[in-house]
């Protein structure tokens, strides 16, 4: 689970966590949040996700950090977008329209550069850490988000002990000892995940996808 580990994974390709359309619980709930459509919306560990693009169809600006320069550079040349390039002390900006991807640690970031951040999306990023790394995801990064910050949140379900992760289980208990201190939580979805389904886990007996809705205190 070091940064090697996920340099090595896109440089090989292996990066059968990346969804060739944008979530579907994403696309479902999102519109429920009610969230304003130009509000920022914060998308951590993004990778070149579509749902970045599907954020900002809705009228959103979009905030991703992710730690490969090569998912990030991925991302825009298959969107047809030249980004404008500039250094911080968070790391690489690169910015086209309403999307701005840091190249950096992701727990590097502070409450200043997240300030305008009104919502935020996690649907590959919870679940890619191992247990002692989501704590303090959860305490420092989350933590960083400002008072009312809303958000969508997308985890797996699964037997742990059948499989090493990543993905990583994360259960709704879980779930709630991360976040239910600073964060109101309500579960929106809970949907077993088919065993023909493409996006099965395998080695395991079952699986469940689940959608919570975050809002901070």
């Amino acid at each position: 689970m070091q940064p090697d580990f996920w340099h090595q994974r896109w440089n090989e390709g292996r990066i059968g966590f990346h969804q060739g359309a944008p979530t579907l619980l994403l696309v479902k709930h999102w519109l429920a949040l009610g969230i304003a459509p130009d509000a920022k919306v914060f998308v951590p560990l993004c990778g070149k996700s579509l749902d970045m693009a599907w954020l900002a169809s809705q009228g959103h600006r979009v905030l991703g950090v992710e730690l490969s320069q090569l998912a990030v550079e991925q991302f825009f040349a298959e969107h047809g977008l030249t980004p404008n390039i500039h250094e911080s002390r968070y790391g690489t900006h690169y910015r086209a329209g309403a999307i701005e991807i840091i190249h950096g640690d992701a727990f590097a970031l502070d409450a200043k550069v997240l300030a305008e951040c009104a919502a935020v999306f996690d649907r590959a990023a919870l679940i890619a850490l191992p247990p002692e790394l989501r704590q303090r995801y959860a305490s420092e990064l989350y933590a960083r988000l400002p008072t009312g910050c809303a958000g969508l949140l997308v985890t797996l379900e699964y037997p742990q002990h059948e499989k090493d992760g990543p993905p990583f289980a994360v259960q709704a208990d879980e779930v709630q000892a991360l976040f239910g201190t600073d964060w109101a939580i309500t579960q929106l979805e809970h949907v077993p995940i088919p065993p023909d389904h493409p996006g099965r886990i395998d080695g395991v007996s079952q699986a469940a996808t689940a959608a919570y809705a975050l809002q901070r205190r």
